[in-house]
């Protein structure tokens, strides 16, 4: 069974940032063209991108997905319907199929199933979710950020254009990204696609086989609306470059168009790597 507290790297604590750069876009980049490296920051992107072009991000919400129910500490990752969702656990091995676990409200959880890589699959008895999480959850920040959530995590852990709640984790690339940074892009005649992939249990686990090209992707959904899909064989079409934001929205649209001649209107999962 894999939990977070598998994955934490073995670096100087030194070197590993606790709490992100204050002003979003401040944060590095690094430029590679042909030969030639260039150490910029965020905010310079928009001098390497031209009118016509187009940026597609992915305005996931994350959920505050990680929380209390007795005594175990679970964070969610992929849910099957509004009430049941999968979650890992860290003491998965000391939890039954049909126990009930329950929330510091008095909220109940009943155990419908366990699989060695998915964790615990949980029934909540309340009427949302969401919101329920919103009260008692705590954001999932990544295990080598060794301390507790606070405040602000709730909304510098989220991208400033976020929309859909669904994902486990942020979408990363896209936190560096201020609504100033976003209306300059627009200004230069750039246009911005939003796709949707809500981030699940893919994020957590790591590469453990010996030939990289042998692992195994969890199945993540995305959404690829209809006027998003035209903008992009516009773009296309016209001999735009597309910029995808983060791993996440590159998934999105390298799944598309495999399976498509052109960029396609389409609700579905990747488990692409």
């Amino acid at each position: 069974m894999y939990h977070t507290s598998d994955f934490d790297f073995d670096l100087p604590n030194e070197l590993i940032a606790s709490h992100p750069l204050e002003q979003r876009d401040a944060s590095r980049m690094l430029v590679v063209d042909g030969k030639t490296v260039d150490d910029k920051h965020i905010r310079d992107i928009v001098s390497f991108i031209s009118p016509g072009d187009v940026v597609v991000f992915n305005n996931s919400r994350v959920i505050p997905a990680r929380f209390d129910a007795s005594e175990h500490e679970i964070t969610l990752h992929t849910s099957v319907n509004e009430k049941d969702w999968w979650g890992l656990c860290k003491k998965f091995n000391k939890i039954k199929v049909g126990d009930i676990l329950t929330m510091v409200d008095g909220t109940t959880l009943n155990v419908l199933d366990k699989d060695d890589e998915s964790g615990l699959l949980l029934h909540f008895n309340c009427d949302n979710v969401f919101d329920l999480l919103n009260k008692y959850g705590k954001m999932p920040l990544p295990p080598y950020m060794k301390r507790e959530e606070e405040t602000a995590d709730r909304e510098r852990y989220q991208t400033v254009y976020a929309e859909m709640y669904g994902s486990a984790a942020a979408p990363t690339a896209g936190l560096h990204f201020t609504e100033e940074l976003l209306e300059s892009i627009k200004n230069k005649g750039i246009e911005i696609v939003h796709v949707i992939l809500h981030v699940g249990l893919g994020t957590f686990r790591p590469v453990v086989v010996e030939d990289v090209k042998e692992h195994v992707m969890h199945t993540e959904s995305y959404i690829l609306g209809k006027e998003e899909a035209e903008k992009l064989n516009k773009v296309k079409a016209n001999g735009g470059k597309i910029f995808a934001v983060g791993t996440t929205s590159t998934r999105v649209l390298e799944t598309n168009r495999s399976r498509y001649d052109e960029f396609t209107p389409e609700v579905s999962d990747t488990n692409i790597f």
